[in-house]
């Protein structure tokens, strides 16, 4: 289907968690100058760690993963044939990314680049249960039964967050370092974000009670859920996060460490084709 649409060249195939951020290297390194990423959120995290530093080489999606909260921000078709067709004649758009600098589970500092979203405190464990449990229900109901299940045995603790030097403190659920606008299966978590903006949207997460999260998560899928009394929006290019305790941080829908983590934005750093 894809070489009837244009798209001829090599294909990659990953047989290991990490692999196709050595397989975007070497293709990059090969003189390709168009990728087309087929799966998930952690594909597209997996193959633009191997893009960081080929700002040449254009990236194209095609949804089959869980997710999808990447390319819903572009626009990006989660029908094959459409999203076939925007990856051989779609525009050029550049856009931000972000790289994360964390403890990883070895309990070494690591640093990981991510497109979409990243964050730090309940969104972690979600993330890692979802991946752990399986998705067969699907994105938006795999992860909405997970933050769910989640939320209902979270405690928030007490954290410190620091964006361009201005620090904020307290009780907080999460924090949500944000370059596009969706998490978790479509859930429009900051419906003002910009990919190419030169600014991540930062929204803390204050103490959300049951009754809280039940009448707001359904304002979240709409992305109306904003201004809330629990949560303030802040946005900047250099954010900081740490707790006494240790907090589980997410990457594009992957959940590599934790807490200390510095978030650092990185101007037009990847090329991505979306609908003209």
């Amino acid at each position: 289907m894809a070489a009837t649409r244009g798209l001829r060249g090599d294909t990659y195939l990953s047989e290991r968690p990490g692999q196709l951020t050595d397989l975007a290297r070497e293709a990059t390194e090969g003189g390709a100058k168009l990728l087309v990423a087929v799966g998930g959120d952690g594909t597209v995290n997996e193959v633009v760690n191997g893009l960081a530093n080929a700002p040449d080489v254009e990236l194209a999606v095609i949804h089959r993963g869980t997710g999808g909260d990447f390319v819903r921000t572009f626009g990006i078709s989660h029908r094959i044939e459409e999203a076939l067709a925007t990856a051989h004649d779609g525009a050029t758009r550049e856009i931000d990314l972000g790289r994360a600098t964390l403890r990883t589970w070895a309990g070494r500092e690591g640093s990981i680049w991510f497109a979409n979203i990243g964050s730090a405190g309940m969104s972690g464990a979600v993330a890692k249960r979802v991946n752990e449990s399986g998705k067969a229900l699907g994105g938006t109901i795999s992860y909405a039964w997970s933050t769910l299940a989640v939320f209902a045995r979270w405690r928030n603790a007490q954290v410190k967050v620091t964006v361009d030097g201005d620090e904020k403190s307290g009780a907080m659920f999460d924090v949500i370092v944000a370059n596009g606008r969706y998490l978790g299966g479509g859930m429009k978590i900051c419906p003002e974000a910009e990919p190419d903006d030169g600014l991540f949207d930062v929204l803390l997460i204050g103490d959300l009670t049951k009754r809280d999260l039940v009448a707001t998560l359904p304002k979240i899928y709409r992305g109306t859920h904003l201004p809330h009394p629990k949560a303030e929006l802040l946005r900047g290019r250099d954010v900081l996060i740490d707790s006494p305790e240790p907090l589980p941080v997410e990457l594009d829908g992957e959940q590599p460490g934790t807490t200390p983590v510095r978030f650092e934005l990185v101007p037009r750093a990847l090329r991505v084709r979306v609908p003209g």
